[in-house]
């Protein structure tokens, strides 16, 4: 029987959204690169699912483009014996992961039923989807976990009416290794990543994939893939570095201003609890009093008397001054 493997692309053409990002594009990511090979794909597949697959000339790949913003692409999807396979790659830990395979896997239903009729009497029959996230960032998450699209509901119920779980594999070096052993070219792209992460830390982003492309080649590690593509390798992995830098500057970003809002917020509504307790203290109400009539926590109040005792040691209290 003939083996059909549909693979689906999308192209990267970034509009601008909030703040500013990059403005950049690029073809493919390393992973993509490598993996959108036919023999590549075959061995991967072969690796995840213990099957035995040998002919990727047999194998049928197809293109759909689309418009994404910064990183919001699939990597490898493709159908092989009635099984849609979902092949994504992060660098950051991304919870989101559920939702963004959602949209990739409805374009590619889209597409598959094009010339479907969806309102017959008759059942069209769809692949069923598989969704993996082969995970290789630097915060440390397990060997295999899995992300539900049911995780993002607003108010989640027991039985969601649409669930979608997408599998995560961690391929850091001492992670997943019998997954490694089966899959030559997963394993050499852990070890180059890891490569280029250790350089990076002594040298230039540049001089840092420069050398770690030279010292794979020479040791075996991607060394026909890194041979012929080295160029573009290069100008692909400087600019995924970079992204990833930009990505996690983003999110540290929004983390400092996250604590300046919080911080500036907290101190206006203290001000603002400090002021009423203020006015009860002074109209001759009691600790107890203030704290019932303003519905807060009787501690509240006394914290408040204790830092005005502090400041002004002729201010009246009843409640710790006795």
């Amino acid at each position: 029987m003939k083996e059909t493997l549909n693979t689906t692309e999308k192209s990267a053409a970034m509009p601008t959204v909030g703040s500013p990002t990059p403005a950049l594009t690029y073809k493919d990511r390393i992973f993509r690169m490598i993996f959108k090979e036919k023999r590549e794909f075959l061995d991967l597949y072969n690796a995840m699912n213990g099957t035995h697959y040998t002919n990727p000339d047999e194998l049928t790949v197809t293109t759909l483009d689309n418009a994404i913003y910064l990183g919001m692409k699939n990597d490898v999807s493709f159908l092989l014996q009635d099984t849609l396979s979902l092949y994504e790659h992060q660098s950051t830990d991304n919870p989101n992961m559920p939702l963004r395979n959602l949209l990739y896997v409805s374009d590619i239903y889209s597409q598959l039923t094009r010339t479907a009729d969806l309102y017959g009497s008759r059942l069209v029959r769809i692949p069923e989807p598989r969704f993996i996230e082969f995970y290789n960032g630097t915060k440390e998450l397990p060997e295999r976990c899995e992300r539900k699209l049911s995780d993002a509901y607003a108010n989640p119920t027991d039985s969601p009416a649409l669930e979608l779980t997408t599998t995560v594999l961690n391929i850091n070096p001492g992670k997943n290794s019998k997954l490694m052993e089966k899959c030559r070219s997963l394993r050499d792209y852990m070890i180059f990543v890891s490569k280029v992460r250790e350089l990076r830390k002594e040298f230039p982003l540049a001089q840092a994939m420069e050398q770690a492309v030279t010292e794979c080649i020479h040791d075996g590690i991607l060394a026909d893939f890194l041979y012929k593509n080295r160029a573009e390798v290069m100008k692909v992995g400087i600019y995924e570095y970079d992204e990833e830098l930009h990505i996690q500057n983003e999110r540290d970003y929004a983390h400092e201003q996250g604590l300046a809002e919080g911080r500036a917020e907290g101190l206006t509504t203290g001000l603002k609890q400090a002021s009423l307790i203020q006015k009860h203290l002074d109209n001759g109400h009691s600790p107890e009093q203030t704290a019932l009539s303003l519905n807060i926590d009787l501690e509240i109040v006394n914290h408040y008397c204790r830092m005005l005792q502090d400041a002004e040691n002729d201010t009246p209290c009843p409640d710790i001054l006795q």
